[in-house]
C-alpha cells in the first residue's frame, strides 16, 4: 500500500538565513513580517494563505486515500500478508480521521480570522507569539496558557 506523506505542519518554506517563513498558496507568496502591526492586513493575509494551503494539501491527500481505497482491494493470498495490509489500511484511515478533525480546526481558525479574533489567546486575550502561530497556525492559546491547561488536564486525569 502506498501512503502519502503526512502534512504534520502547514505548507511553508524557511528562507535561508532570513528567519522568515513564506506561506505559499496558489499564485500567492507572502512573507510573515515581524515588524508589521500585529494581526494587521499583512499578518491576516499571510495566515489566511497559510491556512488555506494547509487545508488544500490535506484535502488532496484525503482524496488520494479515497482513490486508493476504491482501486485497491485486498487480494493477498497469504493470510499474514492480508492481515498486514488490513493493519496498514486501518492506520491510514485513523490518520485520515485525525486530518478530518484538523480541517475542522483550520476552518475554525479561518472563522476567527474573519471575526478579527485570530492570533489572540482565548483564555487571556493576549496576543499569541507570531513564531507560535507560524509553527501552529491553529493555536488558540499562548504557550503559558497552553501549559497551564495541560497541567490542569494532567492533574484531573490522575484523580
Amino acid at each position: 500500500m502506498a501512503t502519502a506523506s503526512q502534512p504534520s505542519e502547514p505548507n511553508g518554506e524557511r528562507e535561508a538565513g532570513v528567519g522568515r517563513t513564506v506561506a505559499k498558496a496558489p499564485d500567492v507568496a507572502l512573507e510573515l513580517d515581524p515588524d508589521a502591526p500585529f494581526m494587521g492586513d499583512n499578518h491576516q493575509a499571510y495566515f489566511r494563505a497559510k491556512l488555506h494551503a494547509w487545508k488544500d494539501e490535506i484535502a488532496r491527500e484525503m482524496e488520494r486515500t479515497r482513490a486508493d481505497l476504491r482501486e485497491g482491494t485486498l487480494r493477498e493470498p497469504d493470510s499474514a500478508d492480508r492481515a498486514s495490509s488490513e493493519t496498514d489500511w486501518s492506520i491510514e484511515l485513523r490518520r485520515r480521521d485525525r486530518q478530518r478533525k484538523l480541517i475542522a480546526k483550520i476552518d475554525a481558525a479561518l472563522r476567527r480570522l474573519d471575526k478579527g479574533e485570530y492570533g489572540y489567546c482565548i483564555v487571556t486575550g493576549e496576543p499569541i507569539a507570531l513564531a507560535r502561530l507560524d509553527a501552529r497556525p491553529i493555536a488558540t492559546m499562548t504557550v503559558e496558557a497552553q501549559e497551564r491547561h495541560e497541567r490542569r488536564e494532567r492533574v484531573t486525569r490522575e484523580d
